[in-house]
């Protein structure tokens, strides 16, 4: 990608997204927004992409937002801040992803890095990261989706005491109210295996499943209910799954095509 602010390659299905702005650490401007956006668009059109790993240059993750030219082009845009084309990675507005982002945070992770996570499917962090919702502080509110993805994850009491107050905690109270998975002295290795993980099984069958999943987060139990029987029989019918026979009766590591 020609967006600095963003780099990306993909090597083994695996979409490797930096944010790479450490000399302000990591706090995102309109680039690296749109950067970002890219990114995710990225992963969702290449058909050799399966999963993301977000991770971050330096020692930071993200110290939030540049407020001062992030809130100017909201301005000047009446709100939006991603073409229609792209796919929002804060999936609020736009198009969908239906690919999954694992994410490694250390130092910093405050406002947007909290939606990032709230976001996306798994995310490790180090013990010593430091998280924040800062927004109170700076006479705001946070529009990237903490409002009510954060006790959607993490429970209506733990959210209010962090979104009312805008109090910063560490990577031991977040493991405990759910908003990561787990901890690491490197936590990018581990998300790093865990991205190639995801990105050798089914591409299909990953995609169908965090779908499914996002069906029942957004329109409730019986619209992913009403959903299962049309995925399953596209599902059965994929070479995808004769494949996964096929190595499961020769006792070998399937050979997926997303097909």
């Amino acid at each position: 990608m020609s967006n600095t602010a963003v780099t990306s390659y993909l090597e083994d299905h695996v979409l490797y997204i930096t944010l790479n702005r450490p000399e302000k650490m990591n706090a995102f401007n309109v680039g690296m927004l749109q950067g970002l956006a890219d990114a995710m668009t990225q992963l969702q059109e290449d058909p050799e992409a399966r999963c993301a790993l977000l991770i971050a240059a330096g020692d930071y993750f993200t110290a939030g937002l540049d407020l001062a030219e992030v809130a100017a082009h909201m301005q000047e845009h009446k709100g939006g801040l991603f073409d229609e084309d792209k796919v929002d990675p804060l999936q609020l507005q736009g198009r969908k992803r239906t690919k999954p982002v694992v994410m490694a945070v250390q130092g910093y992770c405050l406002t947007i890095g909290i939606e990032l996570i709230l976001a996306s499917e798994i995310t490790i962090a180090h013990p010593e990261t430091r998280f924040g919702q800062i927004e109170v502080k700076r006479g705001i509110f946070p529009f990237g989706g903490a409002t009510f993805r954060f006790h959607q994850r993490c429970g209506w009491g733990n959210a209010m005491r962090y979104l009312l107050t805008g109090d910063q905690f560490d990577g031991k109270e977040a493991l405990r109210m759910g908003l990561v998975q787990e901890l690491a002295d490197d936590p990018v290795a581990v998300a790093k295996s865990i991205a190639k993980n995801i990105a050798q099984q089914a591409p299909l069958g990953v995609q169908a499943t965090l779908r499914n999943a996002q069906i029942a987060q957004e329109e409730g139990e019986e619209a992913a209910i009403e959903a299962l029987n049309p995925t399953i029989h596209e599902l059965m019918n994929s070479e995808d799954a004769a494949e996964g026979v096929r190595s499961f009766v020769e006792r070998r590591q399937a050979k997926f095509t997303g097909r």
